[in-house]
C-alpha cells in the first residue's frame, strides 16, 4: 500500500509514475484525492460543530442552571445529531479511501525501465552456453512421458488439467532438488529454513497483497462449523513476509533472511491455452522461496545478493539463464523493482522464467504494519520488504530433464545432485 500522503503531496508525480504501469492505475489516485478532499472538509465542519456545541453547552449550563428552554435544548441536538451524520459520513470515506488503496500498485523504483510489454526487459547478463546437441532435443513433457516419469493423464483423473504425478526416479529428483536448494541456501548463503502453514486467513492475503487484486487466482476453503474462509498459499511469500505483521523489529536484527519450501497452489484463472503441455504453468508446484525483512537503507543491496543467491542454484546445476530487469509495464503489483532469471530450455528453443526477485520497498510492510525501531531512537520506521523463488522446483526439473537428455532418451543427472540421489547417475524408462 502507497503512502496516503504521498498521495495527497505528490499527486502528479504518483499519477506519472503509475502511468508508466499501463492501465488505469493513474486515474485511481484522482479517485483517492477527491475522496480524501471530501474527508477533510467533513472533518473541519465536524471538528467546528464540535468546538461550538462544547461553548455552547457551558453557557448554557452557566446561564440556565441546568432549566435549559427548550429551544436551546433543540438547537443542542440538531448540532449533536449532525455531529454524528458527519463522524459516520467520515468513517464511510475512510472505508472508501482504505479499498482504493488497497487497489493502486506500488511505484516503479526510478531506475526501473521503462516499457509498454514484457519485449521491453532488458537483457542484464547471461551465464553459461546452451548446449549443441547431436540430436534434436524434446520437451520434458515427451521425455518424461516416455520414460514412464511424468504422467499427465492420471494426475488429470484424480483431479483436472495442469497436475502432474511424478513417478519413482522423478519424485525423488524433485525432491532432491528441493534438498539441494535448502542446503545451499541455509549453510552458504545465511538463510533461516522456516516451515509455516500452507493455508493462511484472508486477512494474510491483504497484508501481502494478494486480495483483493489476485482473487481469481486463488483457491480457497471454507470450514462448515464456522464458514470461515482459509486460502491456499500461492507462494510461501505470503506467509514468510506476514511473519512479523504488527511487530516492530529491533534495527539490529535486520536484515533478516527466510527460506521455506512449500507447496504452491494458482488458478491460472485466465491463461487456457497458454502452456498446457507439460508442468510449466500447473496449478500446484513445488518452490524453494525466499524473503527478506530489512531497513530502507538495505533493501537495494539486498535484492543485488538475493539474485546471485537465486543465480547460485542454476550455476551449481550447470544450467545456462540469462536475467531481465522487468520495464515499468511488466513488474508485479507489489514490486517497486524486479529482476527475472530465465533458464534456457532446449525442448522449446528459448529462455524461460525461473525465478523473480523483487525488491517491495515498504508497500507490503505498510499494509501488514511491519516495522523496526532505528538503533539510534526516534520514531519507528516501515521496513522493506522482499521475495524471490530459489528456485521454482518444477520448472527447475524441467530444466534438468531437457538440458540433460541423451539421445537414447534417458536423462543424465548433474553432479551437483547425485548426493541427494542415492547416488543415481542416469534416469531411465521406468516400468510401469
Amino acid at each position: 500500500m502507497l503512502d496516503l500522503r504521498l498521495i495527497r503531496e505528490r499527486p502528479e508525480g504518483v499519477a506519472r509514475a503509475l502511468a508508466t504501469r499501463g492501465g488505469a492505475e493513474a486515474d485511481r489516485v484522482k479517485h483517492v484525492l477527491a475522496a480524501d478532499a471530501r474527508r477533510r472538509a467533513r472533518v473541519k465542519e465536524a471538528d467546528d460543530l464540535k468546538a461550538e456545541h462544547n461553548q455552547a453547552s457551558k453557557e448554557a449550563g452557566r446561564q440556565y442552571r441546568g432549566n435549559i428552554p427548550e429551544d436551546v435544548r433543540e438547537a443542542m441536538r440538531a448540532r449533536s445529531d449532525r455531529i454524528k451524520a458527519l463522524d459516520d459520513e467520515i468513517r464511510g470515506i475512510d472505508e472508501e479511501i482504505a479499498q482504493q488503496m488497497l487497489d493502486i500498485p506500488n511505484l516503479p523504483h526510478p531506475s526501473v525501465p521503462v516499457g509498454a510489454s514484457e519485449a521491453d526487459n532488458p537483457e542484464v547478463r547471461r551465464w553459461g552456453t546452451p548446449r549443441d546437441f547431436t540430436f534434436t532435443p524434446k520437451a520434458h513433457e515427451e521425455l518424461g512421458e516416455a520414460l514412464g516419469l511424468l504422467d499427465f493423464e492420471r494426475a488429470a483423473k484424480l483431479a483436472k488439467s495442469r497436475f502432474t504425478v511424478l513417478w519413482g526416479p522423478a519424485a525423488l529428483l524433485e525432491r532432491a532438488l528441493s534438498q539441494f536448494m535448502l542446503d545451499l541456501h541455509t549453510r552458504e548463503h545465511g538463510y533461516t529454513e522456516v516451515w509455516t502453514p500452507h493455508l493462511v486467513s484472508g486477512d494474510t492475503m491483504l497484508r501481502t497483497g494478494q486480495l483483493p487484486k489476485f482473487e481469481e487466482q486463488l483457491f480457497k476453503t471454507v470450514e462448515p462449523d464456522d464458514s470461515r474462509t482459509l486460502y491456499l498459499i500461492p507462494t510461501a511469500e505470503v506467509p514468510l513476509t506476514a511473519l512479523h505483521g504488527g511487530e516492530f523489529l529491533a534495527e539490529a536484527t535486520l536484515p533478516r533472511r527466510y527460506v521455506a519450501f512449500t507447496p504452491c497452489y494458482r488458478r491460472e484463472a485466465g491463461t487456457y491455452g497458454k502452456d498446457m503441455k507439460g508442468m510449466i504453468r500447473q496449478h500446484q508446484f513445488d518452490k524453494v522461496e525466499l524473503v527478506k525483512v530489512t531497513t530502507p537503507a538495505q533493501s537495494y543491496d539486498e535484492l543485488e545478493s538475493m539474485v546471485k543467491h537465486a543465480e547460485e542454484v542454476l550455476r551449481r546445476l550447470d544450467l545456462p539463464y540469462r536475467v531481465v530487469e522487468l520495464c515499468t509495464a511488466d513488474i508485479g503489483f507489489n514490486a517497486a523493482k524486479t529482476y527475472d532469471l530465465e533458464v534456457w530450455l532446449p525442448g522449446q528453443g528459448k529462455y524461460r522464467e525461473i525465478s523473480s526477485c523483487s525488491n517491495c520497498e515498504a508497500f507490503q510492510a505498510r499494509r501488514a504494519e511491519i516495522r523496526y525501531r532505528p538503533a539510534g531512537g526516534g520514531r519507528a520506521e516501515f521496513c522493506h520488504t522482499l521475495n524471490g523463488s530459489g528456485l521454482a522446483v518444477g520448472r527447475t526439473l524441467i530444466a534438468v530433464l531437457e538440458n540433460y537428455q541423451d539421445a537414447d532418451g534417458s536423462v543424465t543427472i548433474p553432479q551437483a545432485l547425485r548426493p541427494y540421489m542415492g547416488g543415481l547417475e542416469r534416469l531411465t524408462a521406468l516400468a510401469q
